[in-house]
């Protein structure tokens, strides 16, 4: 199928302006992310019942036409983990785009793996095999090869066709509702944390106390703004372990800093001094100052060992309901609703398993097991659903 290639700013307006009729717009992104602080943008292949497209972006110097178009109400946008696409749309024009459909996630929500690659999405709503011969390639070369080009236009050609299969599935589950509330929250989740600090997602934070998370928050702090200025990836700068491992020391003294192993590097002892700075204004904070702990303990025994068991639990619950287990909630999910209905956590909101559809599914029904009201039992061991849940006298 043939397609347009849009390589100027003029072709650009003229392309978003007849997108603005469209009653959808499926589109992609292929980026290179390994080298600078934000992803670089190279290419953009849209589908739209119009045809389709390729948007060369490093040939046009403004891309905020399109972003524009897709943000305008009107039309539905259909994505396959869209995480990436929904935030350069945010960072263009500062809105979401339209009518957001990502079809990883509808296809959980009727019993599919999740996550799933468009690989496999294709082939099993669609009986199609989209070309992956170029996943490793760099985007940001030209010419494009003819290969390039189909392989870019397969992401997005299929993406109407695998919309339609789920979306009859959803509704024939009645679970179209679902879907509009997963991606709703979805997207709040993923504007909130493009704008906040995230500090708080450096592995290894939830063991700290509260004064050494509040220089881990300073140093993450610092390392974003030198990773910003230098444009290069956050860890290239400073690893996350060392993070952990300076603010577990909470010293700010240069001697004990260079004593870490991993700060030999000749970038990171110019930088040193600068480390030691931004360490001693967190110790320098008071403890209203200091962020605050964590909402619960994960590594607690008592709610390890019933995560375990009730993540098993959710596994087979959501096989049975035509879920994907992954979609659904993951062992620290499961942990945090214990820990909140256990009295061990200090939220404030219900945690994820116990909001909407979720808690439909499976956190009334933890909510029964943890209270006796219910009881688990293997039934067959050879079926499929081999376990039961029971209402107890």
């Amino acid at each position: 199928m043939s397609h347009v290639n849009v390589i100027t700013d003029r072709e650009l307006q003229q392309y978003a302006e007849r997108l603005a009729a469209c009653r959808w717009i499926a589109f992609d992104t292929e980026f290179v992310s390994e080298r600078t602080y934000r992803p670089v943008l190279c290419l953009v292949q849209v589908a739209t019942d119009d045809g389709l497209a390729l948007i060369d972006s490093l040939a046009v110097d403004d891309m905020t036409p399109f972003w524009r178009a897709v943000a305008e109400p009107g039309h539905e946008t259909l994505v396959h983990a869209g995480r990436s696409e929904l935030e350069f749309c945010l960072r263009a024009v500062g809105r979401r785009p339209a009518g957001w459909f990502d079809v990883q996630i509808a296809a959980g929500l009727v019993g599919n793996e999740y996550p799933a690659g468009l690989r496999t999405l294709a082939s099993k709503t669609l009986g199609k095999t989209p070309k992956m011969d170029e996943t490793r390639t760099d985007w940001r070369r030209r010419p494009l090869t003819a290969r390039q080009i189909d392989y870019a236009l397969d992401d997005v050609r299929y993406l109407p066709a695998i919309r339609d299969a789920l979306r009859a599935r959803l509704e024939a589950l009645g679970r179209l509702a679902w879907l509009e509330e997963e991606m709703a929250t979805w997207q709040d989740e993923a504007e909130q944390a493009l704008s906040e600090e995230r500090w708080r997602r450096v592995s290894g934070n939830s063991r700290l106390d509260r004064r050494s998370l509040a220089v881990l928050r300073e140093l993450w702090r610092w390392r974003e703004s030198e990773a910003e200025r230098r444009d290069c990836p956050p860890r290239r700068v400073l690893r996350d372990d060392l993070l952990i491992e300076l603010a577990k020391r909470k010293t700010a003294e240069l001697k004990r800093i260079r004593a870490v192993r991993g700060l030999e590097r000749g970038d990171l002892k110019r930088v040193l001094p600068a480390i030691a700075q931004r360490i001693e204004q967190a110790l320098a904070l008071s403890e209203s100052e200091w962020p605050a702990a964590p909402p619960f303990r994960e590594k607690e025994p008592q709610i390890a060992v019933l995560g375990q068991f009730l993540y098993a639990a959710l596994g087979s619950i959501c096989r049975q309901a035509e879920l994907a287990p992954g979609l659904v909630g993951t062992p620290s999910d499961v942990r945090h609703l214990i820990a909140y209905r256990t009295g061990r956590a200090s939220d404030e909101q219900p945690p994820r398993l116990a909001r909407g559809w979720r808690a439909e599914v499976v956190g009334h029904l933890f909510d029964d097991l943890l209270s006796g009201r219910k009881s688990i039992r293997i039934g067959d061991p050879a079926s499929d659903h081999p376990l039961v849940f029971e209402r107890r006298d």
